[in-house]
């Protein structure tokens, strides 16, 4: 009898598992190295706009293999998703060009966001650029807007992620997904799209507390869509 068990590790692609071993350390190292209650990691490798004083060049990297140590559904959905779709996409694209398209993906995130950070504080100050610790005024909620961008980084691989759904449902167009509380499958064609809806109607009204990069995610997307299209990657069994 053959006692050998294969992994369930052994179908997934190298960059996806890769991917996915590095999300999970980064992870892991949050919660282990804290200094003095800080979330000292959150703060050096999460990305910060690019005129605060905690900017650095990494960052536009490491963010997005950083999760928030306090929400467990946040990494857990991302990995999730880069496990079911990512996969699909690897085989797709090939390990090389899938690795080149999760990282675009994640800096396009990154320059949406970052650009309509600095729209809002042209809109509050007349620049994009100022001194936070010397600007003056009289306005508690534009100081208060101000304070977290400049001092509360983004992090998470949701950009990416939003990049390989969009991606899933370009060339996957017909699968069939569930999506939580609807107990029927639904076509990634009609989903997809949705996300996009959603994601725009949340960044534009900007609840109260809702501390989402929408707009991160909807860089990631659209950079997806546009390296789908300028790479002329064709669907399995059909053309784009």
């Amino acid at each position: 009898m053959n006692s050998y068990r294969s992994s369930p590790f052994d179908n997934i692609p190298p960059v996806v598992k890769n991917l996915l071993i590095i999300n999970i350390i980064f992870f892991l190292a949050t919660l282990v190295i804290r200094r003095g209650g800080d979330m000292m990691l959150v703060d050096l490798l999460g990305v910060h706009y690019f005129d605060s004083p905690k900017f650095r060049v990494w960052q536009p990297i490491t963010y997005m293999f950083m999760h928030s140590p306090q929400n467990y559904l946040h990494i857990l959905f991302n990995m999730f998703a880069l496990y079911s779709l990512g996969s699909a996409i690897e085989y797709v694209l090939g390990s090389k060009r899938f690795l080149n398209f999760y990282l675009l993906t994640g800096l396009g995130a990154l320059v949406l966001q970052m650009a309509i950070q600095a729209f809002e504080v042209y809109s509050l100050t007349g620049g994009i650029t100022l001194n936070p610790e010397t600007y003056q005024s009289p306005n508690q909620e534009a100081l208060q807007k101000l304070g977290e961008i400049y001092y509360i980084p983004m992090l998470g691989a949701s950009g990416a992620i939003f990049g390989i759904l969009i991606a899933f449902g370009m060339l996957f167009p017909n699968a069939e997904l569930f999506i939580m509380l609807i107990p029927i499958p639904i076509k990634a064609k009609y989903i997809m799209p949705v996300y996009v809806l959603i994601e725009l109607f949340l960044g534009v009204r900007q609840f109260a507390g809702d501390s989402v990069a929408h707009f991160a995610h909807l860089g990631g997307a659209l950079f997806g869509f546009i390296l789908i299209k300028l790479w002329g990657i064709r669907r399995p069994g059909g053309f784009l």
